[in-house]
Parts: structure tokens; sequence; C-alpha cells
């Protein structure tokens, strides 16, 4: 059976992780079948990065995901590779210079 997991590639006291699909059976950090993404809880907010066409693809040939990446899979493609939106006084001292 396959999994879809966290793979922990960070220094010590610097966790940095890697979404994997892998055997169920194989170890935490052993080789995977393939990446299918990275989270980086150290940044504010938190960095997430997912290839949702491969995580679809393998959840479609019965990978099943671990909680933490079905938690992460839930909070929505607004966190899913994207940067977040600007800040609202950012906007409004460009849209000020603008119309000036």
């Amino acid at each position: 059976m396959l999994m879809i997991r966290l793979a922990r590639v960070g220094a010590r006291k610097q966790p940095y992780y890697r979404v994997v699909v892998i055997e169920k059976d194989r170890a935490r950090n052993g080789r995977s079948v393939e990446v299918v993404g990275t989270y980086n809880p150290r940044t504010s907010p938190a960095s997430v990065e997912l290839k949702l066409e491969r995580i679809e693809y393998w959840k479609g040939k019965g990978a099943q995901p671990s909680d933490r990446v079905a938690k992460l899979l839930r909070s929505g493609p607004s966190s899913a590779g994207h940067s977040p939106a600007p800040k609202k006084g950012a906007e409004e001292s460009t849209d000020a210079s603008t119309a000036a």
C-alpha cells in the first residue's frame, strides 16, 4: 500500500519536510516513489508547496494521505504553492501613487 506522508530533511532543530509518496512499510526517510511537495514550518506563515495534480493521480492509484498531509491538503489551494496576498496598507499606498 502507498502512503502520502512527510519525510524530514532539515538539519538538527531546523525542520524542513518533503511530501512524498512512499510504501507504507518503509522507514520515514526511506526511498520514496515520488516527491510531490514541500512543507517548511519555520517560515511565518508556514510555506506549503504541493503538486496537486500528482497528489490526485496517486490518490487515484490508492495512495492514502497521512493525517498531517490530509490537514495540509484541507488548508486549501491558497497555501499550496502560492505567496500570501499583499497587506492592505501596501495596496492603498500603491493606489495613491498611481492616482497622483
